[in-house]
């Protein structure tokens, strides 16, 4: 069979690029395509240093840096790929890359990452955050947002198989395009961090600097801690916010390689954690090394999490339930770091290679028993 891979854009090389990673490794064959691709020359190892196919987005002005402002292009720009000559598409799709268009021979299968959270329940919280609730220019974003939906709902007709990142992922795709979906959770380089028994007082926190993260909830937190010592790793456009925000026991340390990552990681007391996330690639990492996580109570840390014993939840984004929850925290015996890195063992690269290659081929084989009248369906 021949096989196209489609992504929304190559930009970074983070969640979803990590899935999209071994998707290629299972199908090292197929052809790429996305909306943009501006990874360097020096980063395209994830993709197997792939030809991408591209859109006309590519070469629009100052697309490398701000290529999320041509969001209204992106329905009709996918619609312009040309997969008539594939037997199987899978999508890997946070956005537009679903939209494809395919034809009833043709099986789609979709990786969706999450339906467009700004376009649908997290819209008025995109709105209130970007500037854009009230005036002209909200207006005109409301609208297209409106539009975006429209296409986007009745682009869900033609994936054949949808595939969600967690059970809250599947329940967010059951209530935007009313279809059903299997979870397969990604991928987590569980083997690329090592237990530690031993852990040290502070606390740890890691994520990019921008507003849904919550790091400064996080950080108003430790500052009526004074007795608690919080580090936090990351960058963005939230930054200098979070370090005026920063008291003396917090300690902001900005972007930092992977090596310094690792051994805070490894070695905090807990890590803490208060977005609402899809499913939350980091708080795994963390339990990997055998740290617990205190984390927000929705959302897909709820499946990867489990309250009492790998962790300690809040119900709340706000400052008390925070500082509850460390109170709680620090008065309760979880797992050992042992357990708590067994749990975290069930979200390995090599399970999600194993359930996605025998969900794919399953319907496979399916799909080419219909085409052959060999059904029973």
């Amino acid at each position: 069979m021949k096989v196209a891979i489609v992504h929304d854009w190559l930009v970074t090389y983070a969640g979803a690029e990590k899935v999209l990673e071994q998707i290629i490794n299972l199908f090292p064959s197929a052809d790429l395509y996305t909306l943009v691709d501006f990874l360097s020359d020096d980063s395209r190892g994830f993709i197997h240093n792939k030809q991408t196919k591209t859109t006309f987005i590519q070469n629009l002005p100052r697309a490398s840096k701000n290529y999320r402002n041509y969001f209204p292009l992106f329905p009709y720009a996918i619609e312009q790929f040309d997969l008539s000559g594939y037997d199987l598409i899978i999508s890997s799709s946070h956005c537009a890359a679903k939209g494809v268009l395919i034809g009833p021979d043709q099986l789609h299968i979709c990786y969706c990452h999450s339906p467009v959270r700004y376009a649908w329940d997290l819209q008025h919280q995109y709105l209130a955050e970007s500037g854009y609730k009230k005036g002209i220019k909200g207006g005109i974003v409301k609208y297209l947002l409106h539009r975006f939906r429209i296409w986007d709902n009745r682009t869900a007709n033609g994936v054949d198989y949808f595939i969600a990142n967690s059970n809250y992922i599947g329940r967010r795709i059951k209530k935007v395009y009313g279809r059903s979906s299997t979870t397969i959770y990604p991928n987590v380089a569980i083997e690329d961090f090592k237990l530690s028994s031993t852990k040290d007082t502070y606390y740890l926190t890691c994520s990019r600097m921008v507003p849904y993260k919550k790091n400064d909830l996080i950080v108003k937190a430790f500052s009526k801690m004074p007795d608690k010592k919080l580090i936090v790793i990351g960058d963005g456009p939230d930054f200098d916010k979070v370090k005026k925000a920063s008291p003396s026991n917090v300690q902001l340390l900005g972007h930092q390689p992977f090596n310094i990552l690792k051994d805070k990681m490894q070695n905090a007391r807990a890590f803490v954690y208060a977005a609402e996330e899809d499913f939350g690639i980091v708080p795994v990492e963390a339990q990997a090394c055998g740290t617990p996580v205190i984390a927000y109570a929705k959302g897909g840390l709820k499946e990867t999490v489990i309250d009492g014993k790998t962790g300690v939840f809040f119900n709340e984004q706000s400052v008390s339930p925070l500082c509850e929850a460390i109170e709680k925290f620090e008065n309760t015996s979880l797992l050992a770091p042992a357990e708590i890195r067994r749990h975290a063992i069930q979200f390995s690269t090599e399970r999600f290679k194993h359930e996605f290659y025998e969900f794919v081929m399953a319907k496979w084989a399916e799909h080419q028993s219909i085409l052959n009248g060999t059904s029973n369906k």
